[in-house]
């Protein structure tokens, strides 16, 4: 089973994406997602710029994901990152995860939201609503401590 991973500008279909993984298989029990939306911030931000470098943000997401697909016995898994500009309520990311059973495919999306957030090559800039331009994002602690917790 070999990880789908796509870095894309245009949005994505969930039940499409479900659909493509799942439909005529009858060896998944399991089909766990995570969507990540972008955040208005309470108002103070108009979109977010997303950029990465082509070629080596599918790599390091595809690293991520073979160790999913070594550590969990899943059937099927998908990572969809975007870039651009991405307004609040837009959808940023999705993480599939397909598995036998339901434990393993809510541990595999776990794990890969929390490498996806420290380690994936993706830069981020806000546009805030007032109009100015804000600076690039900073990564939080939390996330770090998040993804350290899979390497005990």
């Amino acid at each position: 089973m070999s990880p789908l991973i796509r870095i894309q500008r245009e949005d994505f279909s969930l039940q499409d994406e479900i659909d493509a993984l799942s439909v005529g298989r009858s060896d998944i029990g399991a089909v766990v997602s995570f969507t990540g939306l972008c955040r208005d911030e309470a108002g103070t931000l108009a979109a977010l710029e997303l950029e990465h470098y082509p070629g080596m943000a599918e790599a390091e997401i595809g690293r991520v994901a073979e160790a999913a697909v070594a550590r969990w016995p899943l059937l099927g898994l998908v990572a969809i990152h975007r870039y651009g500009l991405i307004r609040p309520g837009e959808q940023i990311v999705l993480v599939l995860a397909a598995s036998a059973h339901r434990r393993a495919a809510f541990e595999a999306a776990d794990f890969m939201m929390d490498y996806l957030k420290t380690r994936a090559p993706f830069w981020k800039r806000e546009h805030r609503a007032d109009g100015t331009l804000g600076g690039w994002v900073e990564a939080k602690g939390e996330d770090d401590d998040a993804a350290e917790r899979w390497s005990r």
